[in-house]
Parts: C-alpha cells; structure tokens; sequence
C-alpha cells in the first residue's frame, strides 16, 4: 500500500506542476472572463485519461502501478474540477451568467469527446 501511495504522490506531484505551468503558459496570451487554462487543464485531463486507461487495458496493465501513477497521481494533480466549480461560482457571482453556462457546456461535451477520442487512439 505504501508503494501504491508513493506512485500516486509522484504522479500528482508532477500533475499539479504542470497544472500550474498551464495556467503561466495560458495567462501569458490568454486575459478574458473565460477560464481557458482551466478548461485546457480539464479537456486535456480527459484525453490523457482515455489515452492511458486504453494503453493500459491494452497492454494489461490496468492493474499495475502505472495506473496509480498515471490515473490516480498524474491526471488527478492535473485536472482541475474544484476550480472549475470555483471559476463558475464567481462567474455567476460578478454577473458573467452567459459565459458560465457556455464554459460548463462546453466543458462537459468537449471533455467527454476528449475522453473518447483518447480510448479511440490508444486502440
């Protein structure tokens, strides 16, 4: 169990920095009330966890520690649902209705197309 907990660690550790790295990379070109380097760091989340989940099945290795790794560690530090729930309550809160609705729509059917484009190109 302990070995589990340290490949989740590592991989969430190297998640959250490239989570944070998105968000310098995205602030750099990016200033709109739309939360882009979120909603990058989501559908990007949602591909790697269809690319890997189908390399992994495909390979057997949907129980090893490369899961832990990559699933639980890597795109839980990565993606970023509770700031998604945060970016969409200030949203709404400074009066930005129209953008929240557009940017959780948007977010759902786009992350559940990237989930399924990465199960389609990991087989």
């Amino acid at each position: 169990m302990l070995k589990t907990i340290i490949y989740i660690a590592i991989g969430g550790a190297i998640g959250s920095v490239l989570r944070y790295l998105t968000t310098i990379l995205v602030s750099k070109y990016w200033s709109n009330n739309f939360p882009l380097a979120t909603f990058i760091a989501n559908i990007l989340g949602c591909f790697l966890i269809g690319l890997f989940i189908g390399i992994l099945e495909k390979n057997n290795l949907a129980d090893s520690n490369l899961k832990w790794f990559l699933i639980t560690g890597f795109c839980g530090g990565y993606t970023t649902f509770s700031t998604f729930g945060l970016e969409n309550y200030s949203l709404f809160q400074n009066q930005h209705s129209l953008v929240a609705f557009a940017y959780i729509g948007i977010s759902i059917l786009v992350g559940l197309a990237a989930v399924w484009f990465g199960l389609l190109l990991s087989k």
